[in-house]
């Protein structure tokens, strides 16, 4: 299977964990280009960004300018039933943020990195980042 091609047929849960890993890889570039570099710092902050109840904060800030498409992969991502909530979110958070991932799965797999930038701009715009 070409992940790169069948995007189209994965489930939110797939496409959610490929998201999570981009979404990671995004935090962590962001954070080294603030001139972090201990490990202590990274991890802590890093937390500001992936946590549930973050992810699903940030997609309140760029819903609006979400297309129908978009809209989509991340209905689909937020639709998917789990079993599991973690403790520090909510199952309403928790569910937001499934479908956040998946929305950035998806802009990976189909190649929309650009565009996949913008959003996590957009989306972390304003997150408190603790230099300490």
């Amino acid at each position: 299977m070409d992940c790169k091609t069948d995007y189209k047929n994965m489930n939110g849960i797939a496409l959610a964990y490929i998201g999570d890993c981009v979404l990671e890889l995004q935090v962590r570039t962001y954070l080294l280009s603030l001139g972090m570099q201990d490990s202590a710092s990274l991890n802590r902050n890093a937390l500001s960004f992936v946590k549930a109840s973050a992810q699903s904060a940030a997609f309140d800030r760029i819903e609006s300018i979400l297309s129908e498409e978009e809209l989509s992969y991340y209905k689909r991502g937020r639709n998917t039933h789990t079993s599991k909530t973690p403790k520090s979110a909510t199952a309403i958070e928790y569910r937001r943020a499934t479908g956040f991932e998946a929305l950035f799965g998806y802009l990976y797999l189909s190649g929309q990195q650009s565009r996949a930038d913008e959003l996590f701009k957009l989306a972390y715009d304003g997150v408190e980042v603790k230099k300490v």
